[in-house]
């Protein structure tokens, strides 16, 4: 096992205290705290004992990753794991299909910084308010009707006529004229109709995204709870604490509530616009004590292990990252043991054996699905 010294990303939308208090440390932070990366992504990637993981891997990838992974992924890590804690909205969003991206970005197209997908799996630490997935048309016609606004006549009338309808909403919305958003948002407030809109205005007065949220699955995940966003999955994180899982990509697709680059044409483009019916992602119970979230796409599997009172042994293969919440955990991989601290993580290769995991936290363990 490898102890890994991980960076702190300080984005507005962060928390000042939530990972903190994770990692035991002084509350509340000088700044905002918005993600915790563990991975090699060569962004932020987490060191070794000062050298970065992402190096050691392109130094030795076939005994730390594997055959299996190298052969799927080349020789790098195809998963970043975060603690994500936001105080405010972050940004209506999608990410591309692998295909999609692959073309973008050969195409030089300047909303894609690599070749990757982006599909990612979210478990809450704490209650956690998520936008995931778009509402049946009908539902979401009946809530715009509520506002009581002339002017959005036009979009729900749209999202009652057939397949197109939520594509054609999106697009109004998001294109709204400049000089009418405003106005419009403050309309919708006024209403008192829509807490949701209300709130999300307090951030963004001035962006119909407001209005777009009508139309999404409004989520509120309890701990353990997770939701899983597959390629064109619009999708926007509130508030609350957790555990993010992804592929390791930067290929974010904005159409809203953000002052970051915003592509509506290219957003539609990738969006999967049927009702997303259920947006929880039920847990597999492996175990006691162990459970998994398995999801469509081989790029990582996450596994959460409390053990309690006992030692438990995680057989997963390929690389793996065993992340400490709520207490220390002790993990021992056949090649070294490491007392993990809450908030921190340790790496174990793929020529390492099973894991052996103990202590009273909580360990969630990364690994690819390959």
């Amino acid at each position: 096992m490898k102890p890994l010294t991980s960076v702190i990303r300080p984005y507005a939308w962060g928390s000042r205290s939530a990972i903190a208090e994770i990692q035991g440390r002084t509350a509340p932070a000088d700044g905002p705290e918005a993600e915790l990366w563990i991975g090699a992504h060569p962004a932020d990637p987490s060191r070794v004992a000062g050298t970065g993981l992402d190096e050691l891997l392109a130094a030795e990838p076939d005994r730390l990753l594997g055959p299996a992974v190298v052969e799927r992924f080349g020789p790098r890590l195809p998963y970043l794991m975060k603690i994500l804690a936001a105080d405010a909205p972050l940004s209506l969003q999608a990410h591309p299909t692998l295909e999609h991206a692959r073309a973008r970005f050969a195409a030089g197209h300047g909303g894609y910084v690599d070749a990757n997908h982006k599909p990612e799996l979210l478990v809450a630490l704490t209650p956690f308010d998520a936008l995931c997935g778009f509402a049946d048309p009908a539902v979401a016609a009946d809530r715009l009707d509520g506002l009581g606004i002339a002017e959005l006549a036009g979009v729900t009338a749209a999202l009652r006529t057939g397949p197109g309808g939520p594509r054609e909403a999106v697009r109004t919305l998001l294109t709204w004229p400049v000089e009418g958003r405003a106005g419009l948002v403050k309309a919708a407030v006024a209403a008192g109709t829509a807490p949701l809109v209300a709130e999300l205005a307090r951030f963004y007065p001035e962006d119909t995204g407001v209005l777009v949220a009508l139309l999404l699955n409004h989520v509120r995940l309890e701990p353990g709870q997770a939701i899983w966003m597959p390629a064109g999955n619009l999708h926007a994180y509130l508030r609350g604490t957790g555990i993010e899982i992804m592929a390791a990509s930067d290929n974010v697709l904005r159409g809203g509530m953000t002052p970051k680059r915003v592509d509506v044409d290219e957003l539609l483009e990738v969006l999967r616009f049927e009702p997303l019916d259920e947006p929880l992602h039920p847990a597999a119970e492996l175990a006691e004590g162990v459970r998994a979230w398995p999801v469509p796409v081989p790029d990582f599997l996450l596994h959460q292990v409390v053990p309690g009172a006992r030692t438990v042994t995680l057989d997963v293969p390929g690389p793996r990252i065993v992340l400490a919440v709520g207490g220390a955990v002790r993990a021992d991989d056949g090649q070294g043991v490491v007392e993990i601290a809450p908030g921190t993580a340790a790496f174990a290769g793929a020529d390492a054996g099973p894991l052996r995991l103990s202590g009273p936290g909580a360990a969630f363990v990364a690994a690819t699905g390959v």
